[in-house]
């Protein structure tokens, strides 16, 4: 219950805040974050912690493929066994008459 009161209590102030501050100050918040999201410096630590956290995962997946072995298949991909694309080794392809 304390946390709803807080967030009650939270999302009122923001709200007043909010509307004294008006458009104009708004506008000046919003193009203030534009010009650092497009930012050089900025660009390129997004481009690092996006590669890190596509390794961890890969690393992540990796890893819950050896855990979990052959009771989900869809983490042994690249398997010899598998023809459908989907990871599940029965399925067979569904000709949708639509080429790609």
């Amino acid at each position: 219950m304390r946390y709803r009161a807080m967030f009650a209590v939270g999302l009122a102030v923001g709200y007043v805040l909010g509307s004294r501050a008006g458009r104009e100050r708004y506008e000046q918040i919003r193009r203030t974050a534009q010009r650092v999201a497009d930012s050089p410096a900025v660009q390129e630590a997004a481009g690092l912690v996006g590669a890190q956290v596509s390794r961890a995962a890969g690393v992540a997946r990796t890893r819950a493929g050896q855990m979990l072995g052959d009771k989900v298949p869809f983490l042994h991909k690249g398997d010899e066994h598998d023809t459908t694309g989907t990871g599940w080794p029965e399925e067979k392809p569904v000709a949708t008459g639509t080429p790609y």
